[in-house]
């Protein structure tokens, strides 16, 4: 049994997140996410409204008796989403803990702390990740430069981004971005983490509600294959490398190109295309360099009990074993 920090705060059996995903962290994946010992995040921006939200948490109750958690993914956009209203429906269906992205959590954390709702911050820099622990969050979630989605723009990666983290704050750090196996949660361990949150992972598995094609996409995938774009717009993106993200790479190194050149393309509902109906040219999709390391599609069960065996026998075989 691996106990951490942050299995112990957060009352779960293994030191694995699954983290909220666009489209993707439903009631299914999560609660087996749950069922499995870990600790799963529903999307909420994945429902269309407030309303929707707690439907999809009654739902996931039905699934599971263990903790879960909601993302709430927090955007600039010229017309927001109702974040005061999603924060209360997190709240009043007694969901405890959270997870946070993009700007600040800060205007909702009163709200959060009064409820007793435990928050968890998503970062990709240390500056962040200490401002995160200053508002009041309970742990914090530091993504390494080969994270999917948005690693920000310092392109550091998770072997010094982490244990730089780790030497800076006091809450439990958890590692994410290239974190797939058991031997990778041994390493993030061993750089002072608490516990490793994985998206890319999770999205090969029998449980995701995405289209076969996707995981097989996974499966065939090597560690060369995602693209970096948003790079000339401050707002850098790790996605898979088909032929719409390589078209946008491209639009990109034109001296005179800007954002409304590429938007059409990808539009989140383009994408919502491929996670349907497995036309995998038709948007982009994210994935993380973990990718390279992902050779079949278990059910989340196995796939966490793996990783914790697996662990348990790197360390126990052969780390200790090297102690003379």
């Amino acid at each position: 049994m691996i106990k951490t920090r942050f299995t112990e705060l957060f009352g779960i059996e293994y030191p694995i997140i699954q983290g909220g995903m666009q489209g993707v962290s439903k009631a299914e994946l999560v609660a087996a996410v749950a069922n499995a010992g870990g600790l799963g995040f529903l999307s909420a921006l994945t429902q269309p409204t407030p309303e929707d939200l707690v439907n999809e948490i009654a739902r996931t109750r039905t699934l599971t008796d263990k903790p879960f958690g909601v993302n709430l993914t927090i955007l600039p956009s010229l017309v927001p989403p109702p974040y005061d209203e999603y924060v209360k429906a997190i709240i009043d269906s007694g969901v405890k803990v959270v997870e946070t992205a993009g700007r600040s959590p800060a205007p909702f954390m009163a709200l959060f702390n009064d409820a007793g709702v435990k928050v968890i911050h998503k970062c990709t820099s240390v500056k962040h990740a200490k401002k995160a622990q200053e508002v009041g969050c309970a742990a914090v979630i530091i993504d390494g430069f080969e994270a999917a989605g948005h690693p920000g723009e310092d392109d550091i990666p998770s072997l010094v981004l982490l244990p730089r983290a780790v030497d800076e704050l006091y809450v439990p750090v958890i590692a994410c971005g290239g974190f797939s196996d058991g031997r990778s949660l041994v390493a993030a361990l061993a750089l002072g983490a608490d516990a490793v949150s994985m998206g890319t992972r999770f999205l090969g598995t029998q449980e995701a509600p995405v289209h076969a094609n996707l995981k097989q996409k996974l499966v065939e995938a090597s560690e060369l294959d995602t693209q970096l774009i948003f790079r000339k717009f401050r707002n850098t993106a790790r996605v898979y490398k088909n032929t719409i993200a390589t078209e946008v790479a491209d639009i990109e190194r034109r001296i005179d190109s800007e954002f409304a050149d590429v938007a059409p393309l990808v539009a989140g509902k383009r994408g919502a295309v491929v996670l349907e109906t497995g036309d995998m040219e038709h948007g982009i999709w994210w994935a993380g360099v973990s990718a390279g390391l992902i050779y079949d599609i278990p059910t989340v069960a196995e796939l966490v009990s793996r990783i914790v065996a697996d662990a348990e026998s790197i360390i126990r075989d052969r780390l200790t074993g090297l102690i003379a």
